[in-house]
């Protein structure tokens, strides 16, 4: 489709979002309509017309977006980020809708009914998303059953998580939780990620303390799964729990982090912010991991991407990929277009024939953290 032609539709797709669906959607409760809509996704995905329809609204694709990162191909570097689809029933749709990749989970090692509704609240005044779902997924099993034996059109990622549960807050058995995900995924999905950052679990976050991570890590290691592997960090660690984190990953087989989860610093009730209130947070994470270790880590940007200009800032401050999930939700899904449209007339205006060209060319030294 012609350049001028995607402009077109993306504006007009955008306001009939934002100016018809939006203030429907929003009166109804937010977890019922994420529900209808994954529905929705998966019933688009199990046929070839619903897959062209759907790339004919949303699809977008240029040769300069195209990376390979820790041994992976990535078309672009928009991703939706775990949390969306906790059970993987997107991964026959995401594609069309112009993802270069996406994450499923957060898998655990037993199915989990998560937290008690209401879990997921919209504050459109600040464009943030207040999530306590609290880790629900159907376990280990049955969602590795759903997908093994299938080929993907994008990379999938694994969100592993342990179980939302009294059983799980010693450390052992967590160990173990996390092991089970792990091992039942052992030939799924692109790359495995170790999710020690959820804010809404029985036990709160364990392995953000460094002996618990150092154990964690070596349990993983001796697995030997041939998969990536990131750690989804926390957006409210400080300096320098941050720096004790990476040390350790350092020592094993980490590949990079995904900077970041939900963030707990607001005082709105349960939950956690996904959306404008973790941008700085999570722009100033990428920015310090990518001063102090260079190219060492991979570095994923997840937290109040909504436009081009938001991805390419984290591109530029050294993150290789970007996730988001709120975007989606205020700005529409013609978004994924718009910023992987936006980022290549970013890198036509700055001289740079691939994305990879531009990752970590803008590194101005973060200010302390608050």
């Amino acid at each position: 489709m012609p350049e001028l032609a995607i402009a077109i539709r993306n504006i007009v797709i955008h306001l009939a979002y934002v100016y018809i669906l939006k203030p429907i959607l929003f009166c109804i409760d937010p977890e019922k309509i994420h529900d209808q809509m994954v529905r929705f996704g998966a019933f688009l995905g199990s046929s070839a017309l619903g897959k062209f329809l759907t790339r004919l609204a949303f699809g977008y694709s240029h040769p300069s977006l195209r990376q390979e990162i820790a041994g992976i191909i990535f078309e672009n570097p928009v991703g939706l980020a775990a949390g969306f689809d906790k059970n993987a029933k997107l991964t026959g749709i995401l594609s069309e809708v112009g993802f270069g990749f996406m994450e499923i989970g957060s898998v655990t090692g037993e199915p989990c009914t998560g937290n008690a509704r209401p879990r997921l609240w919209r504050h459109p005044e600040q464009k943030n998303l207040r999530v306590n779902y609290g880790l629900n997924n159907d376990g280990a099993e049955k969602i590795a059953a759903r997908l093994i034996g299938k080929k993907f059109a994008l990379p999938i990622g694994v969100s592993i998580a342990k179980t939302n549960s009294p059983a799980t807050v010693d450390v052992s058995a967590a160990v173990q939780d996390y092991l089970k995900v792990y091992r039942a995924f052992k030939n799924i999905g692109a790359y495995h990620t170790i999710n020690i950052s959820c804010p809404n679990a029985f036990g709160g976050q364990p392995f953000t303390e460094p002996e618990r991570l150092e154990a964690l890590l070596a349990a993983i290691d001796q697995e030997r799964n041939p998969q990536p592997v990131f750690l989804k960090l926390s957006p409210d660690l400080t300096e320098e729990k941050l720096n004790q984190l990476a040390a350790v990953a350092d020592r094993h087989r980490v590949n990079g982090f995904i900077c970041s989860n939900l963030t707990k610093q607001h005082d709105l009730g349960a939950g956690g912010l996904s959306g404008k209130s973790v941008a700085d947070l999570s722009l100033w994470q990428i920015k310090y991991l990518r001063k102090k270790f260079g190219a060492r880590f991979v570095l994923i940007a997840c937290g109040g991407i909504f436009s081009a200009e938001d991805a390419y800032a984290r591109i530029r401050a050294g993150a290789s990929l970007v996730q988001l999930i709120a975007g989606l939700i205020f700005e529409g899904p013609q978004l994924v277009s718009k910023i992987n449209r936006g980022l290549t007339q970013r890198l036509k205006r700055d001289g740079w024939s691939n994305i990879a060209q531009a990752i970590g060319t803008k590194m101005t030294m973060p200010t302390e953290k608050d």
